[in-house]
């Protein structure tokens, strides 16, 4: 059994640290530089903590009967929250895992294992994009990027040809999820909008309302596929979050991207840098 105690160590791009949840057994929150990355309960991989993840999960849930296995590929490893939902969800999943990080990747599986020895599930060192592109063509149900170099997404994966890697990948009926983040006036997240709506035909955006209405930085799940994603069982769950979302999509999320463009790799720029104390903490 893991003990409750914190670990910290120097990772290859920051500093980690494992700390008990006190109030849930066998729960860790993992920080890099202080940002929350990730939250796990080793008993209850189902649970997701932060609002973020259950968006993601929502997703996930939704894009397929309920049960049934998926090849699934995560860009961005953290403490593996999600594979080990999909797993615990949808057992028999096959799933990849690219983490840029490899002592970020070899801090998580020392101390916080995952089920039966991980089966299923294959790690992997490696940048994200150069991954994408070696990839087979049509090979994955959904592809989930949560990729941040600290706390903004590396320029790479910001651009129009980047989505249509994505979308390259992912089977008919597959489904790209991904998590971001940003403040009015959204140059970055409408950016991101466009360079989906260039390549795929249905777009699902799903974020706070506060944070729609620009009163605060925050993060927002981008949704996108060739086919109709079930946005009304989407609303119906985010609403009964403790932090409800809205569900963006149709004709008030093309007035919310209108005038953005596609942008091109040579333009690509980071995400924007979250203000001091966004999501800091000791």
């Amino acid at each position: 059994m893991t003990e409750a105690i914190p670990v910290a160590r120097a990772v290859d791009h920051g500093f980690a640290k494992l700390m008990p949840d006190v109030d849930r057994k066998r729960a860790w929150l993992l920080t890099v530089d202080g940002a929350p990355q990730s939250y796990v309960d080793l008993d209850e991989p189902a649970h997701l903590e932060f609002e973020y993840a259950r968006r993601l999960g929502h997703v996930l849930d939704t894009v397929a009967e309920p049960g049934r296995a998926l090849d699934v590929l995560h860009l961005g490893g953290g403490a593996l929250t999600l594979p080990r939902y999909v797993a615990a969800m949808r057992p028999g999943s096959r799933q990849d895992v690219v983490e840029f990080d490899r002592g970020l990747l070899e801090l998580v599986v020392e101390h916080l294992p995952l089920a039966d020895g991980g089966a299923g599930i294959g790690l992997h060192t490696a940048d994200a994009r150069t991954w994408l592109e070696g990839a087979p063509s049509d090979s994955v149900d959904a592809l989930v990027a949560d990729v941040f170099g600290g706390s903004r997404v590396p320029a790479q994966l910001t651009s129009v040809e980047y989505a249509r890697e994505a979308a390259r990948v992912l089977r008919d009926g597959g489904v790209y999820l991904a998590n971001l983040a940003d403040a009015a006036p959204f140059a970055f997240l409408r950016s991101q909008l466009a360079n989906f709506a260039a390549v795929f035909e249905e777009l699902v955006l799903i974020a706070e309302p506060g944070v729609l209405r620009g009163r605060r930085f925050g993060n927002a799940v981008l949704v996108a596929a060739h086919r109709p994603l079930d946005t009304a069982a989407l609303a119906r769950r985010t609403a009964s979050d403790a932090f409800p979302a809205r569900v963006e999509h149709g004709v008030g999320l093309r007035d919310f991207i209108r005038g953005a463009r596609p942008v091109r790799d040579a333009e690509a720029v980071p995400s924007p840098e979250p203000p001091d104390g966004t999501f800091g903490i000791g």
